[in-house]
């Protein structure tokens, strides 16, 4: 199998003269014209869409976040605290069959509170710093 290559070089005849290849037709800046008028049209630009928002996610944002907060502290306090009290009291039914479990309920209340503020916190540095670098233009 040969392969016949096309060369764009220069060729030469048989009388020795140096002729063009016709292939190559380089345009000079004189014959270069402005382009043909082209129907354009944006899909899915600013120029289509309105991009502006109200600004109250602002507020939504932060006050869902400070919300989710509360109730991280306060689901687990609401179910604790009243087991610590009934543990305490002297006349409850776990107190007469001598279990103490005040330990218990302590610990619990120390870790899910020391929890909650590491998930608050953490919380508060993503949404609540964040919200106030977007300024409205």
């Amino acid at each position: 199998m040969d392969d016949k290559t096309v060369s764009t070089a220069e060729t030469t005849n048989s009388s020795g003269t140096v002729k063009a290849d016709s292939s190559k037709n380089v345009p000079t800046m004189a014959h270069v014209s402005s382009p043909a008028a082209e129907h354009r049209q944006a899909y899915g630009t600013a120029k289509t869409e309105n991009l502006r928002d109200s600004g109250l996610w602002r507020l939504i944002l932060p006050a869902f976040v400070i919300v989710c907060c509360l109730v991280l502290f306060a689901i687990p306090l609401v179910i604790l605290v009243p087991l610590l009290t009934a543990s305490l009291d002297p006349l409850s039914a776990s107190r007469a069959a001598g279990d103490n479990l005040v330990w218990v309920w302590i610990t619990l209340i120390v870790l899910s509170v020391g929890i909650a503020t590491v998930v608050v916190w953490g919380l508060s540095k993503i949404f609540l710093t964040q919200a106030g670098n977007y300024h409205k233009v």
